[in-house]
C-alpha cells in the first residue's frame, strides 16, 4: 500500500462527509502493527443499551436451562437463534426506582441507580452509557450515540418530572443526553461533519476516495467495501423514502395531510420502518467505528405509540401494559424482534475470526418487571461476546441474593469496555459471570 497512509481512524473523505471504514483484512483499522509477539490491536467492543417500558407479559418473561437448549418464554421466542450467544439475567434491581412506585421514578435512574430528585426539579446520576463515552468517547468520531422512536413527554407525573421517563441517558445528573428521534439527523451525525439541508449523498461526497481506496485492497476487502457502500445507499433511500410520509406517528390531529409544505427530513409515520431505521444507524454506527456506545430507547416508559401493524390500534402503549394480553404479548415479541435484528445485522458481519456481534455486548431492558408496576427485579437479557469477554448460553438467577444490585451488571459492562470503576450507583463489584 503505497498510495494510502492509514491510521487507527481510517476513513473515507469527501466535502464536508467522513465515513469510517469497516474492518479489513488488508488494512489496519483498528490499530498498531503486530510488535514482537505481541498481536496487533482487534476490532474494538461495542455497547448497545435497548430500551422498552411498561415491561413485559408477566408469564411469558423467563428462560429455563442453559446453552443453545434453553427453553425462552414466548416474549423472548424471537432470540431463540441466539440462544448460545444469549444472557438472561434474572433479579437484579434498583433500590432507588422501589421509592416513587411510578414510571417516572422507575426510569430516570434505570442506568445509573442513582437517588432521584422529585417535586417536578430534574437531578439523577450519569447513566452508564454516558460514563463510558466520557472515559473512551474521544477514539470515535461520536462518543456516542443515542437514538429513540417517541419524542420526550415535559410534562409533570405524580410529583415526578416526565422527562424521567422519556430519557435512559444522562450525560451528568441534571442532563439528560440529547435524544435523537430523526432518522435523517441521526444519520446525518454518522457521516457529515455538519448538519446540512439538501446536501447530496454521503456516498456521492466520498465515491473517489473510495475508488482509490479499491486499488490498495484484496478482491475480498473489496468485496466487502462494495457490500458496505451499498448498504449505506440503502439507508440513505429508506431515509428519504420515511421523510416524504410526513409526521403523524402516535395521536392523530384532524387533518389527514399537512396545510403547509413538509419539511424534507421527517419523523417517520410508520413505527416499523422508524425502528427498522433506527436499528440500521445503529448498526452501521458499530461497522463504521464512528461509536462504540449507543443507547436505543423504542419507546418511553409510559408511552402513547400504538401499533396498527399488529392488529393492535385501540389502545396506547401504556395501558395495553395492564394486561397481560395475547396483544400486549404481540406487542413485547414486537420489541424483542428489533433485538434479534440488530443481533442478525451484527453477526453477518465478520471482523477477522469473530464477528462483529461478538465483539458487541446489546442489552435490553425495561424499568419494571411488567405493567404492574413491579420493579422488585428487572427484565434483562443480553446479547453478544463482548469482544470474548462474555459466555453465551447463561441463565443467571439473583434473585435469593442479598447485593443484587442493577449497577453490578453496569460495573461489568464497563469492566468489559476498558472502563474500571470501584464503585458505581449502589454497587461496589460487577458481576463475576458477565
Amino acid at each position: 500500500m503505497t498510495t494510502h497512509q492509514f491510521s487507527r481512524r481510517t476513513m473515507l473523505r469527501g466535502l464536508g462527509v467522513s465515513m469510517a471504514l469497516p474492518w479489513m483484512e488488508s488494512l489496519r483499522v483498528w490499530g498498531d502493527e503486530p510488535k514482537g509477539k505481541e498481536p496487533g490491536s482487534q476490532a474494538p467492543t461495542r455497547m448497545a443499551i435497548l430500551f422498552s417500558g411498561c415491561g413485559y407479559h408477566r408469564t411469558e418473561w423467563w428462560a429455563k436451562g442453559q446453552g443453545s437448549e434453553m427453553e425462552l418464554g414466548k416474549v423472548l421466542h424471537p432470540l431463540n437463534d441466539f440462544r448460545d450467544r444469549l444472557v438472561f439475567i434474572r433479579g437484579l434491581y434498583n433500590a432507588e426506582a422501589l421509592k416513587g412506585n411510578i414510571h417516572s421514578s422507575q426510569t430516570g435512574n434505570l442506568l445509573s441507580g442513582a437517588p432521584l430528585s422529585a417535586g417536578g426539579t430534574i437531578r439523577s446520576g450519569t447513566s452508564v452509557d454516558q460514563v463510558v463515552a466520557q472515559r473512551i468517547g474521544h477514539q470515535t468520531k461520536l462518543p456516542s450515540l443515542v437514538l429513540g422512536c417517541e419524542k420526550a413527554n415535559p410534562s409533570v407525573h405524580k410529583n415526578y418530572s416526565m422527562l424521567y421517563s422519556s430519557h435512559i441517558s444522562w450525560s451528568s445528573p441534571t442532563t439528560p443526553t440529547p435524544l435523537e428521534v430523526y432518522p435523517a439527523l441521526a444519520f446525518d451525525q454518522l457521516f457529515t461533519d455538519s448538519v446540512r439541508k439538501g446536501d447530496r449523498s454521503v456516498l456521492d461526497a466520498i465515491l473517489a476516495d473510495a475508488k482509490d481506496l479499491r486499488r490498495d485492497i484484496s478482491q475480498t476487502d473489496q468485496q466487502k467495501l462494495d457490500e458496505y457502500l451499498n448498504s449505506v445507499r440503502e439507508v440513505e433511500q429508506r431515509i428519504e423514502r420515511a421523510g416524504q410520509r410526513g409526521e403523524l406517528q402516535g395521536w392523530r390531529p384532524t387533518l389527514t395531510k399537512p396545510n403547509i409544505p413538509r419539511p424534507k427530513d421527517g419523523y417517520p409515520q410508520d413505527i416499523v420502518e422508524h425502528m427498522k431505521l433506527m436499528c440500521d444507524i445503529l448498526v452501521l454506527a458499530f461497522q463504521t467505528d464512528t461509536t462504540r456506545v449507543c443507547t436505543l430507547k423504542l419507546n418511553n416508559d409510559h408511552g402513547t405509540l400504538r401499533f396498527p401493524h399488529l392488529g393492535v390500534d385501540y389502545m396506547i402503549h401504556h395501558l395495553l401494559s395492564h394486561n397481560d394480553t395475547d396483544d400486549w404479548l404481540k406487542v413485547n415479541q414486537f420489541f424483542l424482534e428489533q433485538v434479534a435484528y440488530i443481533a442478525r445485522r451484527l453477526d453477518a458481519i465478520q471482523e477477522g475470526e469473530r464477528t462483529a456481534l461478538d465483539n458487541s455486548m446489546i442489552m435490553l431492558c425495561s424499568s419494571m418487571l411488567n405493567g404492574h408496576h413491579d420493579a422488585s427485579q428487572l427484565p434483562v437479557v443480553m446479547v453478544g461476546g463482548g469482544g470474548g469477554r462474555i459466555k453465551g448460553g447463561q441463565n443467571l438467577d439473583y434473585l435469593g441474593q442479598s447485593d443484587r444490585q442493577m449497577s453490578r451488571l453496569y460495573l461489568s459492562m464497563m469492566r468489559n469496555m476498558g472502563v474500571q470503576f470501584e464503585k458505581f450507583g449502589d454497587a461496589t463489584r460487577p458481576l463475576a459471570e458477565v
